[in-house]
């Protein structure tokens, strides 16, 4: 991290804090002309938080407006306990701005199983520690069961009963999003609840066994997410004397070749290369020290955002004079309303990796400087007042992550 300037901190220390101490200091720091121009807090505040959004406490001038919050962090989010793992998510509740997708971080350990269940949302996964299985059931009669590791996805559409299952030898984590921002977790159709609410004659008749067969079933409030056994190879779980599934419910994303640009890649995976995800579409963006995700917008919905690694900030321009920055680390959940303009810049001192989700089947965006390059070139000098130098260097070559 780099250390604060002298203005900052004889401003900050005026004032009762060192709140950008431990924070980065960022190139439109030099915008300000006076220790005047910084904020001062003497007032209760929280030095932690403030380090971490150097961008909020002190913004750059470009700043203006009544933009919402565009941010927020898994680590502030609700942990629910299971005796096989634990869950939290980031829904419209946590992050108003965010009415398209709805994120859950998951963790279930060696054996630890998320029930059978279906929802009536499509459900999109990222898998970002150690292994899993997971197991599907279409609509043709077809059964579908993988093993999965990091950078690995898999998609349930609505109604597509499913389960997954932690792998040694230390279970797995992932990130799910699921195509409406009002999702929440308790509305899941589970397999055991569904049971205890279907009087027991009826289970009987339609399973052909006796009454007395259901009469300790679990309770749905320990099924959610428990302890099991971890299974035995791919091969011993396949159905014998059922088809296969045609549909192929995960997909390697990792494996892509990325597209490499002078500040980073990106790998994009939407209904082109992975059919079966109809709802959602996405980008593993990676972003070099130094480096940023170019001006650009997206044409066809909103950005849901979750940061893997390292340390970023971005800026969004909503229109109408209105334009607000954001920082970012890992664990934190980001938006950008439909259409917006932004950047995202690489404020640490290592990769900044992040998703890009959207409620589509397809990825799509539109970058600010092939599109200048793209028009013609008296029309942009009369609108801009910008010099031969700045139209020559414009790039008819979209470049996503620049440096």
């Amino acid at each position: 991290m780099s250390k604060l300037s002298r203005r900052h901190f004889m401003a900050f220390a005026a004032g009762g804090t060192v709140a950008l101490a431990a924070g980065q200091v960022h190139a439109h720091d030099a915008i300000a002309s006076s220790p005047a121009d910084t904020p001062r807090d003497p007032g209760p505040h929280d030095p932690t938080r403030e380090a971490q959004n150097p961008d909020i406490v002190d913004p750059p001038a470009t700043d203006s407006g009544t933009l919402p919050n565009l941010r927020f962090s898994f680590s502030d989010a609700h942990v629910r306990k299971g005796s096989g793992g634990w869950t939290r998510q980031v829904t419209q509740r946590e992050l108003g701005i965010s009415t398209t997708i709805a994120g859950v971080d998951m963790r279930l350990n060696a054996g630890g199983i998320r029930e059978l269940h279906w929802h009536k949302e499509g459900e999109w996964a990222y898998m970002t520690f150690g292994h899993a299985r997971v197991t599907a059931f279409d609509t043709e009669g077809g059964w579908f069961v993988d093993d999965i590791g990091v950078g690995d996805l898999w998609y349930f559409p609505p109604g597509i009963p499913h389960s997954i299952q932690g792998l040694g030898p230390d279970g797995c984590e992932f990130l799910l999003a699921f195509d409406d921002g009002g999702f929440d977790e308790d509305s899941t159709f589970l397999l055991s609840d569904w049971f205890k609410h279907i009087p027991p004659d009826i289970l009987a008749k339609n399973f052909s066994v006796p009454v007395s067969t259901f009469a300790k079933l679990p309770s749905p409030d320990d099924e959610y997410i428990f302890a099991g056994k971890v299974p035995g190879s791919l091969a011993s779980d396949a159905i014998k004397g059922a088809p296969k599934s045609k549909k192929q419910f995960t997909h390697r994303m990792l494996a892509q070749a990325p597209i490499t640009a002078p500040g980073g890649s990106v790998r994009i995976t939407d209904s082109l290369n992975f059919p079966v995800s109809k709802t959602i579409a996405a980008a593993l963006v990676e972003i070099a020290p130094g480096g940023m995700r170019e001006l650009h917008w997206h044409p066809n919905n909103d950005e849901w955002q979750y940061y893997l690694e390292g340390e970023g900030r971005m800026g969004v321009f909503a229109s109408s004079g209105q334009a607000r920055t954001f920082d970012y680390r890992a664990g934190d959940v980001g938006y950008v309303p439909f259409a917006m303009g932004h950047y995202i810049e690489n404020t640490g001192a290592g990769p900044l990796r992040f998703l890009e989700l959207f409620k589509s089947d397809y990825y799509a965006d539109i970058s600010l400087n092939q599109w200048l390059a793209s028009t013609p070139r008296e029309l942009v000098a009369q609108h801009l007042h910008l010099d031969d130098a700045f139209l020559s260097a414009l790039s008819l070559k979209k470049n996503p992550v620049i440096r």
